[in-house]
């Protein structure tokens, strides 16, 4: 039985050698003939773990197990494991929930790195624990509750207590008859079983049969450990089945539990980590929370007292972590807590002093590792120790490429720990049993010696067939999300540091920190100057390994190797964070940032920030100085910071205010502000327009913003003003009127450096337009870019456009697409196309209303138009024949267009070949939606929480 560490049955076969063992599955399969039972194919028997084994026996051979194995154990002349199950089979009277106790008391004490009873972890927990305890308050409604926490901050153990409270009679005594434990992690090796099975092995030793179990489902709890660590795709919305008794692939019973397709009428209490929350949580059904926070200041004293298990000795350690915030804050996680208690008992026996020389991540685990080790070989010499520790590694860093975190026999074998050294690992905590299989005695463990192994690896030799390079890993990482792993990427950045090597390098070696971080920063230049798919997918997550390595010169040189970033930032520390990094870079020149708007909640108004019992609130009240502009003075003022994309951020009038302040200070040399979909109104345009009078701004985006008439008509005053230089206005979407269109008509005359305009999707009318075209008539409108798709124009408007395309010769690009234009306005736009005052460059009419008989319109147009080398069409139906002339006008040697705007894979196969044929002759680009990158970039729009740099 998984999670049990040696009780019942699995606790006699676990006593068997690996010979032994293949002797008993060979007997077995002969054994089942004597006993008349369902046969069990060999296949299954030869390939089953003990785990395993003891799944198969009970489902083929109920109420018969322990016959079966007692008769196996004298025939594998092993009498006294016999005599073992006869003690343990006078014991099956037991109920379930009495054995449960048993084995959960087992755990408690000793897999659970708390090293407390519970009673006094209860303590420590009282607002979790009192959560739990009213969560399952309802008695007929199935309910689905998550654990939610950081790594290594409690969840299992959380869980492994709500586990022993029930079984002990503490805990959900009137809701729940059954509570099925079950380590998801010990099933990742097993690709095929039903939900009975998993139930039966867990009631093999008890008196209660699984008819009983079922026959009242309401009355069951399924507790899940460890989904932070399953290989499986538990995404599945496919395939899921209502059969709990069929065999069937693991992950589909997995996700048919979780979806509650399969005992609808269960409850589910389940652990989410970071890295599993956004696949697993969309999948729950009405999911109700639990934050598990860590340890309180409170806990860390009652703790550091329970593990010395001396009041004064505890006190002296608790005393010493407070001198230290940092060292005091990373003791929240109860795991880490427990390393550092460690690591300091073990000082104390040499007689050292009570000291942790660095408080990083790296640091500490590197201290509790070196601690632990010397406990045992101490006296063992440098290359020796060296040796022995790169086992550990391979084995730990060969699991995370494979994506393993239980172990059999035989993976540590093949990675060079002897049976001595297996005893070793397993007293030092480093690995410990799980059923008949091992495991690192905590995940995050694993990840950490995975990092050291690219420390202790050798150049020369053969490469490991498993293990991939560190560059392989930091791609991995940085730039293929692959977030699982993100903490063995902190871990090697950290373990780089000089600090950390002095602890590693007296018992252990020449450490290649230097070569190491070389590696570092040669993967991220090249992340930094990658396409899109190789680019760094996350700079919060190199920020958080840039602030694990701490020195500093290493710091500044990579953040130097960015000239461009796009940082989304979700809660105050992701914010610091970002601060910190960003302020060491002298490189950067655009910046893209996406703050959410309850950070600015969190910064102005932390929520009960003086409470007791929330570490959380009190970490947020010191961040309240960002609410009077800290945040922007920092940002804004990086020297070499050109361009700042704020999209999607909800900025209030206070933030606008202090931004704009900034913006004035001859520090600052942003010249290109996107501010689009930022929740700006008309009356913070005045902020905005005052401080485009600096001559620093040229390119300024608004879209997407309710800035409604008034708006426009503030900023048009600073257009007015000769010290305004701004080049680029972009104003899609932000409900303006024709109205708009005369405070922009007027500033049109008097600005001299406006050369693009973004009117799109704004309900303009021809009336607007009209206006607009009045301005453009006069030769000292500077306007070159005029974008109008979506303005509700119709072809009464053509004419007053021809007569601009006629007259003025600044104009290169003017797009109409998404309007009500037929074919009377392009009849009119193709006659001024043909009239040689004409110098207009791009032109786009894509999505109108007009008929394949303006294509004749359309190709003279084109053979006389001798500026124009880019036209839209896309999203226009044109018939054969309307194709065939304007396939014979592109042909034309008086055509230049170099762009064509078209849907091809919307035409038929005969219209197709013609146009491929034109591509071929003419090396014409025929593209759909041609602009619509180019559009999002000048607009700053882009998707929020999905980005890439």
């Amino acid at each position: 039985m998984e999670g049990s560490s040696g009780f019942g049955v699995t606790r006699c076969l676990q006593k068997l050698s690996d010979a032994e063992f293949l002797m008993f599955k060979e007997l077995l399969s002969k054994e089942t003939e004597e006993f008349k039972v369902k046969p069990i194919p060999w296949n299954k028997i030869e390939m089953a773990s003990r785990t395993k084994l003891i799944m198969l026996l009970s489902t083929h051979c109920p109420g018969q197990v322990w016959d079966i194995v007692s008769s196996l154990f004298l025939q594998v002349n092993r009498a006294d494991l016999s005599v073992m199950a006869q003690e343990l089979r006078r014991d099956k009277q037991s109920s379930y929930k009495e054995i449960m106790k048993t084995i959960f008391q087992h755990i408690w004490n000793g897999e659970t790195s708390i090293y407390m009873n519970d009673e006094s972890y209860e303590v420590m927990i009282k607002m979790e624990y009192k959560a739990l305890q009213e969560v399952f308050h309802c008695q007929v409604e199935p309910v689905t509750v998550v654990v939610l926490g950081g790594q290594g901050e409690g969840k299992t153990t959380f869980l492994r207590k709500a586990m022993l409270d029930w079984a002990s009679g503490n805990l959900w005594q009137n809701r729940f008859q059954y509570v099925f434990f079950i380590s998801l992690i010990t099933l990742n090796n097993i690709t095929e079983l039903s939900l009975a099975e998993l139930m039966l092995t867990k009631l093999s030793e008890s008196s209660e049969t699984l008819d009983k179990v079922i026959s009242d489902p309401k009355r069951i709890l399924f507790i899940l450990e460890g989904l932070e660590y399953l290989q499986f795709d538990l995404e599945l919305r496919t395939n899921l089945c209502n059969d709990w008794g069929k065999m069937l692939p693991t992950q589909i019973v997995l996700s048919s539990l979780l979806q509650k397709v399969m005992l609808p009428e269960s409850s589910l209490l389940l652990e989410l980590g970071n890295t599993s929350v956004s696949k697993i949580y969309p999948l729950l059904r009405y999911p109700r929370d639990i934050v598990v926070g860590g340890f309180t200041e409170a806990s860390k004293k009652h703790y550091c007292i329970h593990f010395f298990q001396n009041t004064m000795k505890g006190l002296q350690v608790f005393k010493y972590l407070q001198t230290t915030k940092e060292l005091i804050s990373i003791c929240r996680s109860p795991f880490t807590c427990w390393m550092i208690c460690s690591t300091l008992k073990w000082k104390l026996r040499r007689g050292e002093e009570i000291k942790i020389d660095d408080v990083t991540d790296a640091s500490v685990y590197t201290s509790f590792m070196v601690s632990s080790f010397r406990s045992v070989y101490a006296n063992c010499p440098p290359n020796q120790n060296r040796a022995l520790l790169k086992t550990l590694c391979t084995l730990a860093a060969e699991a995370m490429w494979k994506q393993v975190f239980v172990f059999k026999s035989e993976d540590l074998r093949r990675n060079g720990i002897s049976e001595s050294e297996k005893a070793v690992w397993l007293g030092m905590n480093f690995l410990q049993y799980r059923g008949d299989c091992f495991v690192f005695y905590h995940p995050l463990l694993q990840l950490y010696f995975a990092a050291l192994f690219y420390f202790l690896r050798q150049e020369k030799g053969t490469p490991h067939p498993v293990i991939r390079s560190l560059p392989q890993l930091l791609r991995e990482v940085y730039a293929h999300g692959k977030t699982q792993w993100l903490l063995t990427g902190i871990f090697v950045f950290g373990i780089a540091t000089e600090k950390v090597t002095a602890i590693l390098k007296p018992h252990f070696g020449f450490i290649p920190s230097k070569e190491v971080k070389q590696e570092i920063f040669k993967c991220f230049r090249s992340l930094s100057q990658a396409e899109c798919n190789k680019k760094l997918m996350n700079p919060q997550h190199l920020f958080e390994s840039l602030l694990e390595n701490q020195e500093e010169r290493f710091e500044k040189q990579v953040m130097d190797l960015f000239e461009e970033m796009t940082v989304d930032i979700s809660n105050v520390d992701a914010l610091t964070l970002a601060a910190n990094a960003l302020l060491k870079s002298q490189k950067i020149k655009k910046l893209h940032l996406h703050i959410q708007h309850k950070v600015f909640a969190e910064i102005d108004d932390p929520v009960e920030c003086n409470s007791e019992n929330s570490e959380y609130n009190k970490r947020c009240s010191f961040m309240t100085n960002f609410g009077d502009g800290a945040l922007f003075h920092i940002f804004l003022q990086l020297p070499q910071l050109k361009s700042v994309n704020l999209y999607g951020t909800s900025l209030s009038n206070d933030m606008i205010e202090t931004m704009c302040s900034v913006m004035k200070c001859t520090t600052c040399k942003v010249e290109e502000l996107l501010l689009g979909k930022c929740d700006i109104s008309s009356e913070a345009c005045s902020m905005i327009a005052s401080s485009l009078i600096y001559r620093k701004v040229k390119h300024l985006s608004l879209v997407e913003n309710p800035l409604k008439n008034k708006g426009v008509m503030l900023l048009c005053e600073i257009l007015k003003n000769p010290s305004c230089v701004l080049e680029t206005l972009m104003l899609s979407r932000c409900c303006l009127g024709f109205i708009a269109c005369g405070h922009l008509s007027e500033a049109l005359l008097c600005n001299k450096y406006l050369s693009l305009l973004d009117l799109g999707s704004n309900v303009l009318e021809d009336t607007g337009l009209n206006i607009l075209c009045e301005a453009l008539k006069d030769p000292t409108c500077p306007l070159q870019e005029l974008w109008l798709s979506g303005c509700s124009l119709t072809s009464d408007c053509c004419g007053d456009i021809s007569a601009v395309l006629t007259s003025n010769k600044k104009l290169k690009t003017l797009k109409l697409g998404k309007n009500n234009i037929e074919d009377t306005g392009i009849k009119q736009l193709c006659e001024a196309l043909r009239n040689p005052n004409c110098k207009l460059q791009c032109l786009g009419l894509d999505m109108n209303d007009f008929k394949t008989d303006c294509c004749a319109d359309l190709a003279s147009a084109l053979t006389t138009c001798k500026t124009l080398t880019s036209l839209n069409l896309d999203w226009i139906t044109f018939d054969h024949d309307g194709l065939e002339l304007l396939c014979e006008a592109l042909n034309h040697k008086d055509c230049n267009l170099k762009l064509l705007g078209l849907d091809k894979s919307a035409l038929t196969e005969e219209s197709q070949i013609l146009l491929q044929a034109v591509e071929m002759k003419k090396k014409l680009d025929i593209l759909h939606c041609p602009w619509v990158k180019e559009e999002s970039k000048m607009r700053g729009v882009r998707l929020v929480w999905n980005s890439k740099n």
